[in-house]
């Protein structure tokens, strides 16, 4: 979020607020295995803390300040705060885990998609989630996308706005995968999601959708 602290509560209700289709939010695992909401594996850069994620407990990523005086949120959390459908992105296979166990246990399969750059994060949660929807991000993507895409059951591709061409989509389109742009914060990337004709696009800023299916 380019408005409110990044991967806060305060960011998620504020992007529903403004009318947002569907919010996106990363997860990774503390020490103690709990779903915590943060874009990077450390939480240097968006608290006042530092070191990664993965050797800090929850009670210790609870005490940080991800940004006027808002904490770090879990997974949990941020489903109670809002009712806007969710794109969760995981880095790694026992995320996959972590999260196939509350989609299970809350019935999320009609509301959260599951994203990931790793296919093997997302051939583990198809496995556990039936009917689990799935997207490939890719920001350095070679000529066999759509086959990796399609190889771990992904209906989507989620690919960086600057390297997307029409080529790209179209490869996409003959597989029935859908296409969503990434990072869209400027007129020059909405004006190439309208050209390029994809089903949706990301943003930092709720305030600059114009068009199709936009997620902050």
């Amino acid at each position: 979020m380019g408005v409110e602290p990044e991967n806060t509560l305060r960011s998620f209700v504020h992007a529903e607020r403004v009318g947002m289709d569907v919010i996106e939010l990363d997860l990774h695992l503390s020490k103690d295995g709990a779903l915590v909401v943060m874009h990077d594996a450390e939480v240097d850069r968006t608290t006042d803390g530092e070191g990664p994620i993965g050797q800090l407990t929850l009670a210790e990523l609870r005490e940080l300040d991800a940004g006027q005086g808002e904490r770090v949120p879990v997974f949990e959390e941020v489903l109670d705060a809002v009712k806007t459908p969710i794109q969760a992105e995981i880095k790694d296979t026992a995320a996959a885990r972590a999260l196939a166990e509350v989609m299970l246990r809350r019935d999320l399969v009609g509301r959260v998609e599951v994203l990931s750059f790793h296919d093997a994060a997302l051939a583990e949660i198809a496995s556990l989630v039936p009917g689990v929807r799935t997207a490939l991000v890719d920001d350095d993507w070679g000529p066999d996308l759509v086959e990796r895409a399609t190889a771990v059951g992904a209906k989507s591709l989620v690919l960086d706005i600057n390297r997307l061409n029409l080529d790209t989509v179209a490869q996409a389109r003959a597989a029935g995968l859908k296409v969503i742009g990434w990072t869209v914060n400027t007129q020059d990337h909405l004006r190439l999601v309208r050209a390029l004709q994809l089903d949706g696009a990301t943003t930092d800023y709720p305030e600059i959708r114009r068009t199709g299916r936009f997620t902050a």
